[in-house]
């Protein structure tokens, strides 16, 4: 069976951080998965969707803090702002993930395009924000002067 893809990735959400490119695709392949969950039969979507969704609450847990300790080693300006905007995510997710296991107000598919909009707006607007301030840090030669040591 073929996969269906809900969302592919583009380059122009690169940030030039290898490490952080790579998880932003992983982010990706999981909103696939938990898109490709949503098009099973109901009891299809609560075996598959419990497991995956939790899967990526760790993976986007994992990431939030690999991201923010490259910012914090940069001391990028807007590193409490961007925290913030990681808090805010984490906390709507825990709060659907909730709703999804007590059988609350969830509908997978709503749940899954916000996680999409939302990832990629983030990339999108956010990430490219210290992507910028790494550019011109490397540009100025003045990436490692500004490293945390």
């Amino acid at each position: 069976m073929e996969k269906k893809v809900f969302v592919e990735w583009d380059d122009r959400y690169l940030t030039g951080i290898p490490l952080v490119d790579t998880q932003h695709k992983k982010l990706l392949e999981m909103t696939n998965g938990l898109y490709e969950c949503c098009l099973g039969g109901t009891e299809d979507i609560q075996r598959c969707f419990k497991e995956a969704v939790h899967g990526t609450v760790e993976y986007v847990k994992k990431h939030f803090s690999a991201e923010e300790r490259i910012l914090e080693n940069i001391r990028y300006p807007g590193l409490i702002l961007h925290k913030k905007e990681h808090e805010g995510f984490v906390k709507k997710v825990i709060e659907e993930v909730r709703n999804f296991e007590e059988n609350k107000r969830f509908v997978p598919f709503i749940f899954v395009r916000f996680l999409r909009d939302w990832i990629l707006t983030h990339i999108a607007v956010e990430d490219k924000k210290y992507a910028e301030f790494i550019l011109t840090l490397k540009k100025n030669n003045a990436l490692r002067q500004r490293v945390k040591t």
